[in-house]
């Protein structure tokens, strides 16, 4: 293990992650805030640290698959610590593990809460916060990789281990410049979604947040109504479409911009997100007219947003659909494992892996048939190599066993099946809220510490495809490094 490589990197990624505090010490200065301290405080403190860390002697440049998973697992963990300071430091989240679950549910894009009372804390803290769901949302060390080439050498290994889906590939063949491509995607969708929203009568500040939040798949709002404290239609819809487009492969974006029309066609997991959202957009849509009734458009509008939140990931509300009809909750509450596309911000378990997982569950089928034929799994004309399809299958079954055992720790503290169960699915899929004791009106202020503690963790493992997490748990993997 070359751990002064490690070092180094991690502290580039403190200095950078000081840096990336200045948005909101300006947002605090100008608003004439108290809280520019407690910010300033843990600039100083990153820095203090940081430096000296990318003056570590290491053996070679070169980062190695073990490197990589240790930088990415420990410099989620460094941020997440780090990024929690200025909710400390300022008494807007006085207990530090409230700040910690706060900071791992920003940049982990999740949007659980243990805040009661949003509006009540200042612009500054509030802008920070929405601020960690846009550096998260497509990787922190992308960002990095993407802003610090020098850092970039060997950099692939660090893409692969925090990028989310079964399979990541360059767009180019410098890491860098991959890196680059997708924040110029993640940047000009920011830049487009705050300026309709300021056409919308949002004011700058609400217009950043609110995108944050969308493009991020995060959710965290400044109001305690979410975007139903907007009772504009214009407003949902427009964060309706992006979350969509946050939940496509950012890949994709790419293949846009390059005219190449045709592969954005032929997708085969694009056409699969898109068929599964408009399904449920749909069928829920007709349920409810037959059974509720009302104004068509004002049920449309509300169906697509939690649809499109749910599914993405993003967590973002207009009604407390817990008022709903439980048929109309069950279709939600089965989104919630799906996710988006691999290669976008949001969680779950990715389009892809449930299209492969459907293939090998059709093969099977014609296995059972025909027990002589070879029927491969090919995605797009392109066969699956075997390790890839082991890969995906024990994927799914670590996340159920992990969400089984989260169920059951949950359990101990007197939770209700449908909120223990709801608890666990939302923070392993990064979504935020859920239903029972985390509904979309309900925080998660009321768990223990320890309780915080372990869907902390859980966030964290769901945004790092969970092997990234379970693989450093292993003994054999620091024995070997010796």
């Amino acid at each position: 293990m070359n751990y002064g490589i490690v070092v180094k990197v991690l502290g580039s990624l403190l200095i950078f992650k000081g840096l990336m505090l200045m948005p909101a010490i300006l947002v605090s200065f100008l608003y004439r805030e108290a809280q520019v301290s407690a910010f300033l405080y843990t600039v100083i403190l990153t820095l203090l640290i940081g430096i000296p860390c990318t003056r570590m002697k290491h053996s070679s440049r070169k980062i190695k698959a073990k490197e990589a998973l240790v930088i990415v697992a420990g410099g989620w963990l460094v941020i997440s610590f780090f990024g929690a300071l200025p909710f400390y430091f300022s008494g807007s989240i006085p207990h530090l593990m409230d700040a910690f679950f706060e900071t791992v549910s920003g940049l982990t894009t999740t949007g659980a809460t243990i805040l009661d009372d949003i509006e009540s804390l200042p612009r500054g803290i509030l802008f920070w916060r929405s601020f960690t769901h846009w550096l998260g949302g497509m990787g922190i060390l992308v960002l990095t990789l993407a802003i610090l080439p020098a850092i970039g050498v060997g950099g692939f290994q660090i893409f692969k281990a925090e990028s989310p889906g079964p399979i990541s590939d360059k767009l180019v063949p410098k890491m860098h410049h991959t890196a680059t491509i997708l924040y110029t995607a993640y940047l000009g969708m920011t830049v487009l979604q705050t300026v309709l929203l300021m056409f919308g009568g949002l004011d700058l500040y609400e217009a950043l947040v609110h995108t944050f939040g969308t493009v991020g798949t995060g959710g965290f709002s400044i109001y305690n109504d979410s975007i139903g404290a907007y009772d504009s239609a214009y407003v949902q819809w427009v964060v309706t479409i992006f979350m969509i487009a946050a939940g496509i492969n950012f890949s994709l974006y790419y293949e846009m911009y390059r005219q190449r029309v045709g592969n954005i066609i032929e997708n085969a997991e694009l056409k699969l997100y898109l068929l599964l959202l408009s399904s449920a957009m749909l069928m829920l849509f007709i349920y409810m007219q037959i059974q509720q009734g009302g104004i068509w458009t004002e049920n449309l509008r509300h169906i697509a947003f939690q649809v499109a939140s749910i599914m993405t990931t993003t967590g973002y509300t207009t009604v407390d659909y817990e008022l709903w009809t439980p048929f109309s909750q069950s279709m939600l509450f089965l989104l919630m494992f799906i996710g988006g596309c691999a290669g976008s911000t949001g969680g779950g378990i990715k389009v892809i892996r449930i299209l492969i997982l459907f293939k090998l569950v059709k093969r099977q089928i014609l296995k059972v048939l025909h027990p002589r034929a070879m029927v491969p799994i090919q995605i797009q004309g392109r066969m699956l190599q075997a390790d890839t399809i082991a890969s995906v299958t024990s994927f799914f079954f670590l996340y159920i066993l992990i969400l089984v055992g989260g169920i059951m720790l949950l359990s101990l503290e007197g939770l209700d099946l449908i909120s223990a169960i709801s608890s666990a699915a939302a923070t392993l899929g990064n979504i935020g809220p859920g239903f029972g004791f985390i509904g979309p009106t309900q925080t998660y202020s009321e768990f223990s510490y320890l309780s915080k503690g372990i869907l902390s963790l859980f966030m964290l493992m769901g945004r790092l495809e969970l092997f990234t997490v379970f693989i450093l748990l292993t003994p054999s993997f620091w024995s070997e490094s010796k």
